[in-house]
């Protein structure tokens, strides 16, 4: 068949029918990991097939594209699978219920969420991952906001908002590095320009946290007294166990690959089980003497499936269990069908019409700026990828800022401010499950607390409509006026 070109009616049909579907499931289901929303990403790539079909794009063609995009995927699924594990040896090790243990102590409720954000931001910028953060402290931190009452969703929030700030603003995070290539200027340019929009983003998430917390009804004394307890009976608490991330952490500090890193701390949580752990592991094992079998048996159920350590405070079971690497399965399924989706929509030539479109009404420099950022969300809604999120629309609009005469760090900083911070809110983008799968909390249920990542998008718009901070660059680079095809520019 001859290729033609996708109208962008056409190009829609797919997105409308997925909304559709979405939100049908939203009406009737509350989990927003479970199978009706796989299944209707699996439906709106055959849509979008459907429709590449009738313009002459092949069967073939929209499997290869589907295949790339799962590649791409590798990575973050064992990253995935590591988690669950390191989340599995880390409860049984006692590691998790330390920190829970020791923060109430030390995080007031009258300062928790604000700490939260903070904590985060320290320890993304210091990783350069919003995903690390979420996987080793974000967990922690959930622990002691449900011994402590709080919503999760709210701590979610916090930690997301906090994960969000460092991961736009640490030098060693791979997006950071990322969109100043796609837009053509310096690393460290584009953190001290992008620092313009994000600390006011952080400064304001800040408040609202703060806000949140002084209508907060926590848990008393008395309640924190007995959750102490009852970590007392049933885990043997030294501060030992922080030695395991520690070490974690320091892996990452020094560039160690993130599988690595997870393998490594997963192994330990382990280790530490072993050495502190000798009654819990007999109750996961189900025998009365804990040798290699037994402990081989206890370790390896805390690594890959569920483990429920029951307590007398009904408030800490959900608290004290993990589901292994088993429980990221309905994560990767999710992660698989997006992929889908996406490969599909980007074989049939869908997201290359609506992008072209969006960027044909970008005639000034407000209109520029609010197409950029239109673009990044639809990459996360439809893609279901935070870097094709950056890549693609970091290379349609480079042009169009050099023509309007614009500096690459104006492209850049809303790459990050719309790209990078709205991944992880949506549901079946890769960093929206991850998020979800990682802290227990559906993406639905924290985004209306993730204030920086909902903030960081309007903030550049604000910027752009007031002519706030724009940089310029001098009349002599700006380049002739083009009128032809908007993405290539030829």
């Amino acid at each position: 068949m001859n290729s033609k070109e996708i109208s962008l009616p056409e190009a829609l049909i797919p997105i409308i029918f997925l909304i559709a579907l979405l939100a049908l499931n939203v009406f009737t289901f509350e989990d927003s990991l479970g199978g009706p929303n796989q299944f209707a990403l699996l439906l709106a790539a055959a849509v979008a097939t459907l429709v590449g079909y009738t313009k002459g794009i092949s069967y073939k063609d929209v499997i290869a594209q589907i295949a790339s995009n799962i590649e791409s995927t590798t990575e973050a699924i064992i990253i995935l699978l590591l988690v669950g594990s390191l989340a599995g040896t880390w409860l049984v090790s006692g590691v998790v219920p330390a920190m829970v243990y020791y923060g109430i102590q030390i995080l007031h409720p009258s300062v928790f969420l604000p700490a939260c954000v903070v904590i985060c931001s320290i320890v993304s910028i210091a990783t350069g991952s919003s995903w690390t953060t979420s996987a080793t402290i974000g967990i922690a931190l959930m622990g002691i906001g449900s011994a402590l009452g709080i919503s999760e969703g709210i701590v979610a929030g916090a930690v997301i908002s906090g994960a969000y700030f460092g991961d736009k603003m640490s030098p060693l995070s791979d997006t950071t590095n990322l969109a100043p290539a796609m837009a053509g200027t310096d690393l460290y340019t584009h953190i001290r320009y992008m620092a313009l929009t994000t600390v006011p983003s952080i400064v304001v998430t800040l408040i609202f946290f703060v806000i949140i917390t002084l209508n907060l009804d926590t848990a008393s004394a008395q309640s924190t007294t007995r959750i102490l307890s009852v970590i007392d009976s049933k885990f043997f608490i030294t501060p030992w166990l922080f030695l395991v991330p520690v070490i974690v952490i320091g892996l990452i500090l020094r560039r160690t690959p993130p599988i690595t890193a997870l393998l490594i701390g997963a192994l330990l949580g382990g280790v530490f089980a072993l050495i502190f752990q000798h009654q819990l592991l007999l109750s996961i094992a189900g025998t009365d003497r804990l040798d290699a079998r037994a402990a081989f048996r206890a370790v390896m159920t805390a690594l890959t499936s569920n483990v429920a350590i029951q307590t007398e405070d009904a408030s800490l079971n959900d608290l004290f269990s993990s589901g292994g690497m088993a429980g990221m399965l309905n994560t990767i399924w999710l992660i698989l069908c997006a992929m889908a989706f996406g490969g599909a929509m980007e074989a049939s030539g869908a997201l290359n019409k609506i992008t072209q479109s969006i960027l044909r009404v970008a005639h000034s420099t407000t209109g520029l700026f609010t197409s950029t950022v239109s673009t990044c969300i639809l990459f996360n809604l439809t893609a279901s990828d935070q870097y094709l999120a950056i890549v693609v629309p970091g290379k349609m609009f480079a042009r169009a800022y050099k023509k309007q005469g614009l500096a690459p760090e104006n492209l850049s900083r809303t790459l990050e401010d719309s790209g990078t911070v709205t991944s992880a809110l949506v549901p079946w983008n890769t960093c929206g499950a991850y998020q979800s799968g990682v802290l227990g909390v559906a993406t639905l249920d924290y985004l209306p607390y993730a204030f920086f990542n909902i903030i960081s998008p309007f903030m550049t718009l604000i910027f752009a409509g007031f002519g706030i901070k724009i940089r310029r660059i001098p009349k002599t680079e700006i380049e002739p006026a083009f009128d032809s095809d908007p993405v290539t520019n030829r």
